[in-house]
């Protein structure tokens, strides 16, 4: 029988994650398509492995969605896995805080200019990475669908083609002005982005 590696401790957190997204995003899809949820959350997982991020960063980006797409609070993120995640979970979540006027009631489009100005002035690294992350995943399925559906495809979206188009360009610009500053890993992950964005766009 063949014997199986120990476990390495120290990505207990990871799979902790995942067992947390399994329930809490069951019986969600991705936007247009038969997919599980979970699939954009693993993918968001393997882009921060990729570029060796440490496991709580790992972590963060697979709880990313959790405040706004489930029941979980940022209580029970930072109870079951520590403050530093709860953290990095918030600034990648439109809803970042209770008294937050940008909640998800607020319009489409004030809530991406609340996001733009985070990552442009407030988010930090480590924040930066799960947010790209989860960004160029987003972008890399828009561009494969794109690709099969053409112009049909933004019809799945409540916001149109412009809109997406200048959102997109407005984070891509973002992500590339704080690589500037902060390098790799970020640096990598926002040139992904911005290639992506522009071959969708241009």
């Amino acid at each position: 029988m063949e014997n199986k590696p120990a476990k390495n401790d120290h990505s207990e957190i990871i799979f902790k994650a995942i067992r947390l997204v399994a329930e809490a995003h069951d019986g969600q899809l991705r936007k247009g398509s038969r997919l599980p949820y979970i699939t954009h959350l693993m993918n968001v997982m393997k882009i921060l492995i990729d570029q060796d991020c440490d496991d709580e960063i790992v972590a963060a980006g697979i709880l990313h969605d959790t405040l706004e797409d489930t029941p979980v609070v940022m209580e029970d993120i930072e109870k079951l896995f520590g403050p530093r995640v709860a953290f990095l979970v918030t600034g990648a979540s439109e809803v970042r805080e209770p008294a937050d006027a940008y909640n998800g009631k607020a319009s489409w489009k004030a809530r991406k200019e609340h996001t733009i100005h985070f990552l442009l002035h407030d988010a930090t690294k480590d924040q930066l990475l799960v947010c790209c992350a989860d960004k160029l995943d987003n972008i890399t399925a828009i561009e494969a669908d794109y690709k099969r559906f053409g112009e049909l495809l933004w019809q799945r979206f409540n916001a149109g083609k412009e809109q997406q188009q200048w959102y997109y360009t407005a984070i891509a610009s973002a992500f590339a002005y704080r690589a500037k500053e902060l390098g790799d890993p970020l640096s990598n992950l926002s040139d992904q982005f911005s290639t992506t964005v522009k071959e969708i766009f241009q």
